[in-house]
């Protein structure tokens, strides 16, 4: 069970991916997944595509979603999976966090042209096929495009992070809300990928505390960007809180992407001292339908 190929956090064009719901069930087949989850910023909108595209390609398939957070002045992503995507409270949660994206990405576009980078918000807009989430992410696309920074990496650091031109601070969901949001809807929550956030190691103690006294069940151990380091870190975390474990690329985009749908090294497995987070679900309920000739 723990040497199962899943990739558990992936995105589409939906949120910040760049690939549509069939061609990312496609690329999880093609790459050996055993088990999918989408799991979109704050969107519930690609789930029913990727259910249908992961049946037909018989492909075992979970509902997820990463909502994002604000904890400790820092935005925090808490993945949410084996939801059901139509629970009305989930979808009026989710429906709240999206309501000031709108207004921070006109202020980030405010912020770059005061620096001479003109049109990045309409840029962003444009590279958001979704144009209800247009994030960090599609200013970032436009950027490179545009010649402004060689690649995501600079652009975050020049520009999109905490004190540059384009950064705005927003209040995200609270903690508790999103994981009652995420357990209200039948799933599992689990902190994404918490090698990511800058806290001090009382900061991160309070963290998994109080996620776990609001509910939370799990732990990104495995995950994009994530080095063996971290994974040995959150191996003992999970098992110090008694939390799942869960892995997951982290996929958004083939040239942006540290690891390719599905392509954890094998090195990347988690310890077998740890209980995965897909041990919650039945086998029924993770049977993938028969592929039709």
């Amino acid at each position: 069970m723990h040497d199962l190929n899943a990739d558990l956090h992936s995105h589409s064009t939906a949120s910040d991916g760049t690939l549509g719901a069939a061609a990312l069930a496609a690329r999880a087949k093609a790459n050996g997944v055993e088990l999918w989850a989408l799991t979109d910023h704050d969107e519930l909108g690609g789930l029913p595509a990727a259910r249908a595209a992961a049946e037909a390609a018989g492909l075992r398939f979970v509902d997820g979603i990463e909502i994002s957070v604000t904890f400790a002045g820092t935005t925090v992503h808490i993945v949410g999976l084996g939801i059901d995507p139509g629970n009305d409270e989930l979808v009026a949660g989710i429906d709240e966090v999206r309501a000031g994206r709108e207004l921070r990405a006109k202020q980030m576009g405010d912020g770059l042209a005061k620096i001479g980078i003109k049109g990045a918000y309409e840029g962003a807009i444009k590279l958001a096929p979704n144009p209800n989430l247009v994030s960090r992410t599609h200013f970032g696309r436009f950027l490179i495009a545009s010649g402004v920074a060689p690649d995501m990496h600079a652009v975050f650091r020049r520009y999109l992070t905490e004190g540059k031109p384009g950064y705005v601070e927003h209040r995200w969901a609270k903690l508790g809300d999103a994981v009652r949001w995420i357990r209200g809807a039948g799933g599992v929550a689990v902190i994404a990928h918490p090698g990511r956030y800058k806290f001090t190691p009382t900061e991160e103690y309070a963290l998994f505390t109080e996620f776990q006294a609001h509910g939370g069940e799990g732990v990104e151990v495995v995950t994009g960007s994530h080095h063996a380091g971290d994974i040995v870190k959150y191996t003992e975390t999970a098992l110090e809180f008694g939390l799942l474990a869960s892995r997951g690329s982290d996929f958004h985009d083939p040239g942006e992407s540290r690891l390719d749908l599905g392509l954890l090294p094998g090195q990347l497995q988690l310890s077998p001292r740890l209980t995965p987070v897909w041990s919650r679900w039945t086998a029924a309920e993770l049977r993938a339908q028969p592929v039709l000739s």
